[in-house]
Order: C-alpha cells, then sequence, then structure tokens
C-alpha cells in the first residue's frame, strides 16, 4: 500500500524497491542494516528491536495497553512519536509510524488450557513486553520472523505461538496444526508498526518527497487498521470450520496475566532509564485520556 501510494502520488518519480523479508538480510533483523546505510529502509515493528534496547518495545505494543485510536493519539500528540525518533535517530535511523493492527489472538496451543499450570514448560513464539509476562508462569519464548513459526510449530521445536490478527495468522496456516486459538489478546491490544530509514537517506529526499513518504504511511496506517477490523469475524469463522476451538480467557485468567505484567513493568522501568521516562510519559497521557473516555464513550 505504501510503495503502491509513493509510485502512484508521484506519477512514478518517487520509487522504492520491495524485497521480501530475508532477501537482504536475515528474518527481522533490519535495524543495524538501516543504520549503516547497507539498505535504505526497512518495514517492520519496533517489537522486533528490543535487541538492541528494550525501551523500543513499547512503541510497538504494551499489555493491557489502549486500543489503536489512544495509542496513535499518545504517539502523535503524547511525545511517543517523538521520544521514537530521539532513540533512533541516535543510530543514524528516521523513525516513521506506517500501520496499526486491531487486536491479536493471544496464543495458538495444541492443547487446551484450562489453567495457568498448563502452561509450565511450554515453548512458545511470543512477542514483545508480553513474553515476559508468559515466562512468570513458567513459558520459554521465543522471538521468530513469520516465515519460521509454521515450520517450528509443525515440527515440535515450539509447542504454541502467537503472531497477528485472525486473517492474518489463517494466511500462515497454525490452524492446521494447533487446534486452539485463544482470546483476547491481552499483550497486543493495538501493534504499530514502522517504516525505518536510513538518516542520511531521509535527508537528501526533497521535501515534497519527505512529505510524501509521511502522506502514504498515514494511509498505510489507516488501511490496515479498517481492513483488519473488516475480516477478522470471516477469519474467526474460517478457523472454526477448520476444526479449531476458539476460546475466550477467563476474567480470573486475564487477572492474573495483568498482576504479572505490573511485575514486569516494575522491574522494566528500574532497569532501562528509556523505559522509565517512556512509561511516565505514556501513563500520564493515559491518565489524561481517561477524562475523554470516560465522558466521551459508551460504556
Amino acid at each position: 500500500m505504501m510503495i503502491e501510494t509513493i509510485s502512484k502520488a508521484s506519477g512514478g518519480e518517487f520509487q522504492i524497491r520491495h524485497f521480501e523479508p530475508g532477501a537482504l538480510v536475515p528474518g527481522i533483523q533490519y535495524y543495524d542494516a538501516v543504520s549503516s546505510g547497507s539498505i535504505d529502509a526497512a518495514y517492520g515493528t519496533p517489537g522486533f528491536n528490543v535487541n538492541k534496547n528494550n525501551a523500543y518495545a513499547f512503541f510497538a505494543s504494551v499489555p493491557f495497553g489502549p486500543g489503536a485510536g489512544e495509542y496513535l493519539a499518545w504517539m502523535r500528540y503524547g511525545g511517543g512519536e517523538d521520544m521514537a525518533r530521539e532513540m533512533y535517530g541516535k543510530d543514524n535511523i528516521r523513525f516513521n509510524i506506517c500501520g496499526i493492527a486491531p487486536p491479536e489472538t493471544s496464543g495458538w496451543f495444541r492443547k487446551e488450557i484450562k489453567t495457568l499450570d498448563d502452561l509450565k514448560g511450554l515453548k512458545m513464539r511470543f512477542f514483545g513486553l508480553g513474553a515476559k509476562v508468559m515466562e512468570k508462569f513458567g513459558v520459554s519464548t521465543q522471538l521468530l520472523a513469520a516465515g519460521d513459526i509454521y515450520p517450528a510449530l509443525e515440527l515440535g521445536s515450539i509447542d504454541a505461538t502467537e503472531f497477528s490478527m485472525a486473517v492474518t495468522d489463517k494466511g500462515y496456516g497454525f490452524y492446521q496444526v494447533a487446534k486452539h486459538n485463544y482470546f483476547p489478546g491481552w499483550h497486543q491490544q493495538a501493534t504499530i508498526n514502522e517504516l525505518l530509514v536510513n538518516q542520511g537517506k531521509y535527508d537528501a529526499l526533497n521535501d515534497a518527497n519527505k512529505e510524501l513518504l509521511a502522506a502514504a504511511c498515514d494511509r498505510a496506517t489507516l488501511y490496515m487498521f479498517v481492513k483488519g477490523e473488516a475480516l477478522q469475524f470471516d477469519a474467526i469463522k474460517f478457523h472454526q470450520e477448520k476444526g479449531v476451538t476458539v476460546h475466550r480467557w477467563s476474567d480470573e485468567i486475564l487477572a492474573q496475566f495483568e498482576a504479572a505484567w505490573k511485575e514486569v513493568i516494575a522491574a522494566e522501568i528500574a532497569s532501562n532509564e528509556d523505559a522509565k521516562r517512556i512509561w511516565a510519559s505514556y501513563s500520564k497521557f493515559r491518565e489524561d485520556y481517561s477524562v475523554w473516555k470516560d465522558n466521551g464513550y459508551l460504556k
């Protein structure tokens, strides 16, 4: 969507050449390549960059966090985007919000999870800050690139996985191996995608093309969210037709996940100054936003 928009709006004068994941750099390891300029740009999510600084996860998704509207409001008008650009800028990278997904599923399991004790000992692909929550319940987590998940699940290298929205998961065929799909995605109520551009390459663009890049990413963000909202129910129905049991975590289990999350975030902000200041900004915005949310929206 973003690349096509830029090409058409510029009359073909501004072109971005797309390569499939893994063609230029391994899997999700694009950060250093963009920083050094060995590739001009990369598309992904800030949660893929936690090996550089775990605070990047706050710009991707926050467990028990806001929906898309509130999240984007904090990023664009509450300081989140500014802090992200400051952090990436230290490594010669221009950060752009370039997509947001609606809630994800919270996992595909071979066996039904009746109690949290059933999680102990499982090997599971898990993303972002939510992985640290799962580890508190005895889950061994790892972050795999999209194309590596199904083979790992099929071969038994992992026992379970979460990845994305129901419609995206459908395309990867997880339903063929794991017949228990859990909701809600407490770990990713909304997930931001990023376009990272080498700062030198970005600076070399003229003002018109910089604006076009920003507009194309804004359009991609709208497109991703709205299309995601429109397609989920059909994907869930498809999975059910294929023999998948769709579960919703009980209120009691969600409360235990949230209690573990509070322990995780306390440790994160105690050990990482970037995480501490981002969390302070995020929390203050959510507190202020609640005045609007509680009064403006139906409960």
